[in-house]
């Protein structure tokens, strides 16, 4: 099988999409169907729940899982057209899902989300922290009170809910995945918040695993690059947008279905000697640069 063909920085064209973007919405739309993955039966009889799951890299994620056996759960905030893409795409992998809208901020709602799945699914087995939120503000007196609290409850305050909501169910053999990024240990001039918070999760998933280590469940953090999703026309300027992901190694952004195998290593058998790490996807967008 010949490997799909990756747009270049060079070929990511300017847009503006109002926050929350759609990914319908996208005139180059990311590449999340994993058209090309072989699956292996890594995750048969598991249960997952995605938050973020709509779209993005949370929708290639769930589609992984289905293909590897799984049933999926996908907690997601705004983008109902979104999710029932994700929904309709886990359900044509012949797996079941679920599509809960919520907000990872709300302890309530978090625990909402765990109780649903496991009435409805049987379970839980993985719960994958990807909801987040992002905002550039090139000037650093922009950057309000306001979005800097959002920022951390929303990817700091809701991974930590999600886990107390989780963690009653999950036993010996079971995965916490976070969601990290690589400015979250180079930093970013335009994201002040938004690398503060993902430098708090990558300490979080770290002491997480120390504490969660005598009952056998792995804690891990995916580290992604410039990965191509609606939160970049949304929440970037114009000029960053074009061209993104010039600078890594391999001179272009990654595409969701790209980082989706990383979550499998986790969340499966194969990483069972894997806790406390951040796996850096970035392209070569080094955590130095």
């Amino acid at each position: 099988m010949n490997p799909p063909t990756r747009p270049t920085a060079e070929e990511i064209k300017g847009q503006k999409l109002p926050y929350p973007a759609s990914q319908e919405d996208m005139n180059q739309a990311p590449q999340s169907d994993l058209s090309s993955y072989l699956a292996a039966g890594k995750l048969k009889g598991k249960v997952a729940l995605i938050t973020g799951g709509d779209s993005g890299i949370g929708r290639a994620v769930a589609i992984a899982f289905a293909l590897e056996g799984a049933d999926v759960a996908i907690l997601y905030n705004v983008n109902d057209a979104d999710a029932q893409l994700t929904k309709t795409t886990v359900e044509s992998k012949g797996r079941r899902c679920l599509a809960i809208k919520g907000d990872v901020c709300d302890a309530n709602s978090c625990c909402s989300a765990v109780a649903q799945t496991v009435q409805e699914l049987g379970g839980l087995h993985i719960l994958v922290n990807n909801a987040h939120y992002q905002m550039a503000q090139p000037i650093f007196e922009d950057l309000t009170e306001e979005q800097f609290r959002r920022t951390l409850e929303t990817n700091v305050l809701g991974y930590f809910l999600m886990v107390k909501a989780a963690l009653p169910h999950l036993k010996d053999g079971d995965a916490i995945i976070n969601t990290g990024s690589i400015v979250g240990l180079s930093g970013h001039e335009m994201l002040v918040d938004y690398t503060a918070s993902k430098g708090a999760v990558h300490a979080f998933t770290k002491s997480l695993a120390l504490n969660f280590g005598e009952r056998g469940i792995r804690v891990n953090c995916v580290v992604p690059g410039p990965v191509w999703t609606p939160n970049i026309p949304a929440t970037m300027p114009i000029e960053e947008v074009e061209n993104f992901g010039h600078e890594v190694a391999l001179k272009r952004p990654g595409q969701p279905e790209e980082l989706a195998p990383a979550y499998v290593l986790l969340a499966s058998q194969d990483g069972s000697f894997m806790t406390g790490a951040l796996v850096e996807v970035t392209g070569g967008r080094l955590s130095a640069g």
